[in-house]
């Protein structure tokens, strides 16, 4: 797993550099921001952010959730910040002041704080040892903390096997159904109180996971 884990990270890197080429900086950052918030706007039922609520994003990657709370003291957490920072125009860490970055693999990042959001927005199926990202997650939200995980889940149990064995989606390693991620956060202690569908797809659909403590 370990290969095809640094061959999706090699590949990420590129994939950044070949689709944000011809994009201005200035217009992407401003629709990345409107599906941000159509998102929190979906997840707006369960929670809503408040102003000194502790925020921590997981696999942020250039354009993360982060954007959305630039003055909040918000932790963003990649291990690809220096790559990104060295090869893409469009981030840079001084555009962020109020934002701690830390280039770190997610399963080994450590840190003393508890979270009271916990986001990991498309990210848990690019790291190396799926369980143990999902046990890091468990361990940064504190005892009423939330953890929001959004993941393409495979519709097809034929397909989830083909794409297990083959280079289908050189991107993520991991490829799981909805249950199978939901079990992921039980294991770890959590109840998912709701799971919103953000877009269909003939392979995947693409959800959002928000998780509390059982």
């Amino acid at each position: 797993m370990r290969l095809r884990w640094k061959a999706a990270q090699f590949v990420e890197v590129l994939w950044w550099r070949v689709y944000l080429r011809r994009k201005d900086k200035a217009e992407y950052l401003r629709k990345k921001r409107i599906y941000w918030q159509k998102q929190l706007d979906d997840c707006a039922a369960v929670f809503t952010i408040k102003p000194g609520d502790k925020i921590i994003d997981m696999g942020c990657g250039p354009a993360g959730i982060y954007i959305m709370f630039p003055d909040a003291g918000v932790v963003a957490v990649d291990p690809l910040l220096d790559k990104y920072e060295e090869t893409l125009p469009l981030f840079s860490r001084s555009d962020y002041p109020g934002v701690h970055f830390i280039t770190s693999p997610m399963e080994t990042f450590t840190t003393t704080d508890r979270f009271d959001y916990v986001f990991c927005m498309n990210a848990i199926n690019h790291v190396n040892d799926i369980q143990a990202g999902f046990t890091k997650l468990a361990s940064l939200a504190n005892d009423k903390g939330t953890i929001i995980v959004s993941i393409d889940a495979h519709k097809d149990q034929l397909m989830k096997g083909i794409f297990r064995i083959g280079p289908g989606d050189i991107l993520h390693p991991h490829q799981y159904d909805m249950e199978e991620y939901k079990a992921f956060l039980v294991r770890e202690g959590f109840k998912v109180v709701k799971a919103i569908l953000l877009e269909p797809g003939k392979v995947f659909d693409h959800y959002i996971l928000i998780a509390q403590r059982a």
